[in-house]
Parts: C-alpha cells; sequence; structure tokens
C-alpha cells in the first residue's frame, strides 16, 4: 500500500520557532582565549619575578657586608674622625637590617644611591656609561650565535653522519669544552698580540669601532655557537622525519621549500625555548670579556667595584643584571608559547 505525504505539494517544510530578542549564540573566539592564556602566563611569570629579584637583591647585600673588608679600608689609615664621617653618610653606621630597609625604601623611589668610590656620582649614572657597550657586545654576541649557530645545525642535519656533520659536531664540542675565560686569553695574544690582526684594548666609551668589538664579539659568541648547533643539528633531524615532511614530499614539493617553509619553524622551537639561558650566560660571560679586552662595560665596573668593596654599584649592577636576565627568560617563555600551541595549553 503507498504511503501518502501528508505535507500538501508546493508546501515548505515548517520553520524553526524563533523567539524575538533572542540571538543565537556567537562562536567562540579561538583569539581571544589564546591572548587570555597569553596575559595569564605573562601574569604568573611577573608574580615570579618579583619574589626571585627580591631575593637576589637581599642576598647579594648581605654577602657583599658578610664580605671582609670595606669601601674605606684602604692601605692608609683614615683618622676616625672622617671615617666615622664617611660610614654616617652612607648608613654604614647602622645595623644591617636598617641599613637594607633603607635600601629597600630608595629602591622603590627608583634611586640605586651615590658610588661610594667615584666623587660626585650617582650609581645610575656609572651605569649608563658601561650600559651602551655592553649592550652592544651582548646583542652582538647573541645575534651571531644565533645566525653562526642555526646555519651549522642545518648544515649538519641535512649531512647526517657525513664528513660535514662530524666536522660541525666537533666544532661544537671545542666550543663546549673552551668558556670565554679560556678563549679570551688565546684569542688576544694569538691576533692581538702575535699577529697584531686586531687591538686587545683601547676602546673608549662612545668610539665603537669594528676593529675593537671583533675579538670581544667571538669570544662570546663562540660557546653559545656550539650549543645552538647541537640543538639546532637535533631538531632539524627530528622535524625532517616527521609525517609532515614525508607529505610534503610525496606532494612533490621542493627540496628547499620543504626545508625552509616546513622544517625550519619546527626545528626553531628548541631554540627559542633556549634563548633566555643563552642569553642569562652572555650576560654573565660579559664580566670576564670586558675585564680581559678592557672594555669600558657594565661587566668590568662590576669587578672593579667588587674589588674595591663599592657596595652601592655592585648592587646597582647586580639587579641591573637581574632584572634583564629575568626579563629574558620570560619572553622567551612567552615565544615558545607563541610557537608551540602545546606548552600555551599546557600553561
Amino acid at each position: 500500500m503507498e504511503k501518502v505525504n501528508p505535507r500538501r505539494p508546493g508546501s515548505q517544510a515548517p520553520a524553526a520557532p524563533c523567539l524575538a530578542g533572542v540571538r543565537a549564540p556567537a562562536a567562540p573566539n579561538r583569539d581571544d582565549g589564546t591572548s587570555n592564556a597569553m596575559l595569564a602566563q605573562i601574569a604568573r611569570r611577573l608574580l615570579v619575578a618579583i619574589p626571585t629579584l627580591f631575593v637576589i637583591i637581599a642576598a647579594a647585600f648581605f654577602l657583599m657586608r658578610a664580605a671582609p673588608g670595606g669601601p674605606f679600608d684602604g692601605e692608609r689609615q683614615l683618622p676616625p674622625e672622617i671615617e666615622k664621617r664617611l660610614l654616617a653618610e652612607f648608613n654604614l653606621d647602622q645595623p644591617p637590617l636598617v641599613q637594607f630597609q633603607r635600601y629597600v625604601g630608595g629602591l622603590l623611589q627608583g634611586d640605586l644611591g651615590p658610588s661610594m668610590k667615584y666623587k660626585d656620582k650617582t650609581v645610575q649614572q656609572i651605569i649608563a656609561e658601561g650600559f651602551p657597550t655592553s649592550a652592544i657586545i651582548g646583542a652582538s654576541a647573541i645575534t651571531l650565535a644565533l645566525l653562526v649557530g642555526s646555519a651549522l645545525g642545518i648544515w649538519a642535519a641535512l649531512n647526517q653522519n657525513k664528513l660535514q656533520d662530524a666536522g660541525a659536531m666537533a666544532f661544537a664540542v671545542i666550543g663546549v669544552c673552551l668558556p670565554p675565560l679560556v678563549i679570551a686569553p688565546i684569542f688576544s695574544l694569538v691576533f692581538g698580540v702575535q699577529l697584531h690582526w686586531l687591538p686587545t684594548a683601547g676602546l673608549y666609551r662612545d668610539q665603537f669601532t669594528l676593529s675593537h668589538l671583533t675579538l670581544p664579539i667571538i669570544t662570546l659568541a663562540l660557546p653559545q655557537v656550539a650549543v645552538i648547533s647541537r640543538l639546532m643539528r637535533a631538531s632539524m633531524i627530528e622535524a625532517m622525519r616527521s609525517n609532515a615532511i614525508r607529505t610534503a614530499r610525496a606532494k612533490g614539493l621542493p627540496e628547499a621549500q620543504i626545508v625552509w617553509r616546513h622544517a625550519l619553524p619546527v626545528a626553531m622551537i628548541p631554540i627559542v625555548s633556549y634563548l633566555g639561558p643563552a642569553i642569562s650566560t652572555v650576560l654573565t660571560g660579559g664580566f670576564v670579556i670586558e675585564t680581559v679586552f678592557q672594555l669600558p662595560g657594565i661587566g668590568r665596573q662590576f669587578t672593579t667595584a667588587a674589588l674595591q668593596r663599592d657596595y652601592t654599584l655592585v648592587m646597582g649592577v647586580v639587579i641591573v643584571y637581574a632584572a634583564l636576565i629575568i626579563f629574558f627568560n620570560m619572553l622567551a617563555d612567552v615565544l615558545y608559547g607563541v610557537l608551540d600551541p602545546r606548552a600555551r595549553k599546557a600553561a
């Protein structure tokens, strides 16, 4: 028996009921969720960074006071009246806790205090004089390390288990085993004293020449070139073996396009995660480089101030370096979360 359709010919299906004034729910915006996750991650990093910086300040403050000697101890003994007046001027006649309380109060007002050795100069002025030199050397060294190390790692990965790979990794092992403390005197002796190719000292503030900066930058960058090349090699090998690369090759894409457009962005993720420790190592390595090559940077100022027990200048340099290290580590974490959605979801 034939079934009869109850709808009449030409009639339309009944429309879904519509409530006046009620809108359909909007689709969730993934960009808002991503931005909120990133903001939450930055907020968590800041909550950790502030107490970390405070602990560093407290540790450096009390360790400097605990070290033998003082800022006014010299070969000639000062008269008791003058020494008493100097101690009172810098609050050194107060108990350590009172000194720390007053110092933190000045920090909250943006005051790092006066130098105990440089007359009529504040710590801010001294750091501002040496910061350009340290910034140029550090930024140039980390840039050189990223470029050369990444290129060397990619070259080794594309020639895996060949002579090129063995040579690149041998260079990386040598670079890791030789710290700047060893490389700097060797380079200075060979290229400066014996061959006379490059100067080893004589750089003045606001007079940056490539010949004076070449040896310090290469010396500071060489260990990071070795580490980054090893990271890039391992990461690139893993990326080239992924299913996405196999699919790209199956589609007939050129090998250069596969390497630069598909494998390299994935291989760069571990390098970005290493940027924080790399910048920290470059910043701390600047102490040795600036001392060996006699550069007027913050690192050399710190070394001189520590030997002279210039408490306020040592504290100012420690605060600047600690803040920079914390900032760059936080920036590396944020960039890693941007490049790798899995890390963002985990955070």
